[in-house]
């Protein structure tokens, strides 16, 4: 048995009657065109439904995407693509250097993107980043810097660093006066958003009834929640956001009813360890999220364990999803979460592993 304690939980009614427009296409048939491409699993586990009470579980297993571990090549692929085009068409002529924070997997896509294109990349990390991570991300021949202090305060020197001659940007978070990089790594993360879709339906499982999200400055949870909010018609799923307690933004910014910066704490979820929302994404996870859930470093890890023995490699951020639903489904008032989130026993469930157990060393 696992201790019980207070649940950290926003749930709103309404968030499944909100629409938004369609996100712009055009990334899907670019990854397509990559090397090595190929869409991800989508695990049945027929276990965890059995544990969860629901009809199915399916897992998006992203522990091996175009050769990296992890999710994040997807918009860090598309983004960069689409500002090399934006700069070969203006006055700049030669090569640039890619300059990104990161707590892990967004770096070490940028810098593999930028190798195999011949370009230069500086990689900010904060503190807590695991020394094997920085390692993996220097491997792909990228600068690295160290930083003293948060997520956000490498976020902050990593703007400055490409401030400079021949740098650009390709952050995953947003602010105002930089928005349009981190829009197109959005719109890259909307190809693992249609390959869920064809894949459901390969399945005979249907639309999902719940998808559930792990978020660190909400630029996936934007994906998702475009994507299934944009449709003109039938049921929309239930979209749950899942972030540590150590870092639960979400949470804290749906019960303001605003953007709310955090002060974080170490986690194992290193990836999910941000403080403030991107701009763009906040909008999107206000109005289109229908509950956020935050768990402890022990429930992730427990997710961990428990997804390798069902055959699925994921790192503490690409558990948190399942770690989440075991949070809400079970426990006390746990029948009133379930019909705030519109389940009953024959729904389906998809979680999102957004990351492999070899991504992020604290697995």
């Amino acid at each position: 048995m696992y201790p019980r304690r207070t649940l950290t939980w926003f749930a709103r009614p309404d968030a499944r009657a909100w629409t938004c427009a369609l996100m712009s296409g055009g990334a899907r048939d670019f990854h397509r065109s990559l090397p090595g491409y190929a869409p991800t699993p989508l695990a049945e586990i027929p276990a965890l439904a059995a544990e969860l009470g629901v009809g199915r579980v399916l897992v998006k297993d992203e522990s091996s995407r175009l050769g990296l571990p992890a999710f994040k090549v997807l918009g860090a692929s598309w983004a960069v693509h689409r500002a090399l085009a934006a700069r070969a068409a203006g006055p700049e002529v030669g090569p640039v250097t890619l300059v990104t924070a990161t707590d892990g997997n967004h770096g070490r896509a940028v810098a593999r993107v930028g190798r195999l294109l011949g370009q230069r990349a500086h990689v900010l990390v904060p503190d807590g980043v695991h020394p094997g991570a920085i390692a993996a991300i220097a491997a792909e021949g990228a600068e690295v810097t160290e930083v003293s202090g948060s997520y956000d305060e490498a976020v902050r020197q990593a703007a400055a660093v490409a401030a400079g001659p021949d740098a650009l940007l390709i952050q995953d978070t947003a602010w105002p006066g930089y928005e349009q990089i981190p829009g197109w790594i959005v719109e890259g993360y909307a190809t693992l958003c249609a390959e869920v879709d064809e894949q459901l339906l390969a399945a005979g499982a249907g639309p999902p009834d719940l998808v559930a999200i792990p978020v660190g400055v909400g630029s996936l949870a934007q994906a998702v929640v475009t994507h299934y909010r944009s449709r003109p018609a039938g049921a929309a799923p239930a979209l749950l956001a899942v972030e540590p307690e150590a870092a639960c933004w979400v949470v804290a910014s749906l019960i303001q009813g605003e953007p709310v910066s955090v002060t974080t704490r170490q986690t194992i979820m290193a990836g999910l360890n941000c403080g403030t929302a991107s701009s763009l994404a906040w909008p999107y996870l206000q109005n289109g999220l229908d509950a956020a859930v935050a768990i402890t470093d022990a429930e992730s890890a427990r997710a961990v364990a428990d997804l390798a023995a069902a055959g699925v490699s994921a790192g503490p951020c690409g558990a948190a999803p399942l770690a989440g639903l075991r949070a809400a489904l079970t426990g006390d008032g746990a029948d009133q979460r379930r019909a705030e989130l519109g389940l009953g026993p024959a729904a389906t469930l998809v979680l999102l592993s957004t990351e492999g157990r070899a991504a992020n060393p604290h697995g």
